[in-house]
């Protein structure tokens, strides 16, 4: 039933895409069709991937620990071994498994049954006395190795979660999980500036999405070190990577795409305009037909075999991938179609496979499919910029595509500060960002219908030859 399911969500994607009106696009002309992307989960999926996750967090066997002993005296149980994150298989997928809750219990529905089972489990994870546990084993497995890096940025994922939810009971977890935090962050600011070449996998060790996990991290959390160090790296690996082989992808076992998931990191730190320059080198070949089945999704042949099953994984984070990409292109780029359509077929197959009949793919594929779901690459990026421009309470934030820059940060704080000496405070408004090119328009508009169509327009514009930058108001209307 599940192959069946699978094979159908592929046709009926392909025959959405093929038969749809494709849109005639030369150059960078306006995209005539509807692109869709993920947004709030619906009830019905956030009770399928929670219920998997509430299932797996305390479940103890089968259990992989992948870990390195020096003596008899070092080996225990799972449980004595991580007392938070001893379930869900491994620890990394147990990470992610916590992860999962607290996502949805932030971004899900609000009444759903599932929320109170969901917090007890989480309510006996993070405490005190099992963060201690973590913290002893931490200290003593291979230095610096020991799930690096990708278990080590799916916590940062979770304190990254955990942050941007405004709640006291989000704040008490944080509270106790911060010192396993500080001591993560801390071996992985030893080992960027160690790691001597990009790990170009499509499994655990990719570095691509760990840096995008731990960017986002470091954005949330302020630690600007940090990001710097990130971006550095990233730029320094990949910045003048050209025709990336998709064609060789995926591998037999991968979960990650090599190239996608290095363009949805590069997106994160590159301006739109740098960014769509760097992606027609890098990926040269994505149709402009608005087709969707020039990326077929992975295959599975048996869902019981745990490394197989990667590939269910794959297609829902080629999927998010696919739909950043998008996003993070000029709006009128003549490849959005083409990306959008092949990510729908990837999400649709991705979250069907997404089930509880076989524990090698139910602890673990949730995760993704909630990743996908509750657009986390693109709302953490948003979220984490209007908390760093601490945004007052009646001005909300909305922009077409978040990245975050200091020279980004820089304009809209000078908007704000003029917004707020205008003494406009009387209703609640939405802060609009467009990039178009070297120049950046900030919109600041009220949202009461009494007074739409008001507001504050600036436009921003980057001098390239010196790097300097100045703002000119452009309008204003009371």
């Amino acid at each position: 039933m599940r192959n069946i399911l699978i094979l159908l969500s592929i046709l009926l994607a392909g025959c959405s895409a093929k038969t749809a009106d494709k849109p005639e696009l030369t150059g960078h002309a306006e995209a005539s069709v509807q692109i869709e992307y993920p947004g709030q989960i619906d009830t019905e999926l956030a009770s399928r991937f929670s219920s998997l996750a509430i299932d797996c967090v305390d479940r103890e066997y089968p259990n992989k620990i992948s870990r390195t002993y020096k003596d008899d005296a070092e080996i225990g149980s799972p449980q004595d071994l991580f007392p938070v994150f001893y379930g869900c298989f491994d620890w990394h997928s147990s990470v992610h498994g916590h992860w999962l809750l607290v996502r949805l219990l932030r971004v899900g529905p609000q009444d759903a049954p599932w929320r109170e089972p969901a917090i007890a489990k989480l309510d006996a994870s993070f405490t005190a006395e099992n963060v201690a546990g973590e913290l002893r084993n931490f200290a003593q497995v291979t230095p610096g190795s020991w799930e690096r890096p990708y278990g080590l940025a799916w916590y940062l994922q979770l304190m990254a979660e955990l942050r941007q939810w405004d709640d006291p009971m989000a704040k008490r977890w944080l509270t106790e999980l911060e010192p396993l935090e500080m001591e993560i962050a801390d071996s992985l600011r030893k080992w960027l500036p160690k790691l001597a070449y990009p790990i170009r996998l499509g499994t655990h060790n990719q570095s691509a999405f760990a840096f995008g996990l731990m960017l986002d991290w470091a954005r949330t959390s302020g630690d600007g070190d940090m990001e710097q160090l990130i971006v550095d790296r990233s730029r320094a690996f990949h910045l003048n990577d050209v025709n990336c082989p998709l064609a060789y992808e995926p591998s037999g076992e991968d979960f990650l795409s090599p190239c996608l998931m290095e363009a949805d990191l590069m997106r994160r730190i590159l301006t739109r305009e740098e960014f769509s320059i760097w992606f027609d080198a890098f990926m040269p070949t994505v149709p402009t037909d608005g087709s969707g089945d020039w990326l077929a999704p992975g295959i599975v042949k048996d869902v019981t075999d745990g490394k197989l099953v990667h590939l269910d994984g794959v297609n829902s984070s080629r999927a998010w991938n696919l739909y950043n990409i998008a996003r993070a292109l000029p709006s009128n780029d003549p490849r959005i179609p083409s990306l959008v359509a092949a990510a729908k077929i990837h999400a649709d197959t991705g979250v069907a496979a997404v089930s509880d009949e076989h524990y090698s793919g139910s602890h673990w594929l949730a995760s993704f499919a909630t990743y996908l779901m509750t657009d986390r690459g693109q709302t953490s990026s948003t979220e984490i910029m209007a908390q760093k421009l601490r945004l007052p309470e009646y001005i909300t934030f909305a922009t077409d595509s978040a990245i975050v820059n200091p020279i980004r940060q820089k304009a809209v704080s000078y908007v704000l500060n003029d917004f707020e000496g205008n003494n406009l405070k009387n209703f609640k408004y939405e802060l609009f960002i467009e990039s178009a090119g070297t120049e950046m328009l900030i919109h600041i508009i009220p949202v009461k219908p009494s007074v739409r169509g008001g507001g504050i327009t600036w436009l921003f514009t980057q001098s390239e030859a010196d790097q300097s930058y100045e703002f000119i108001r452009k309008s204003f209307q009371r």
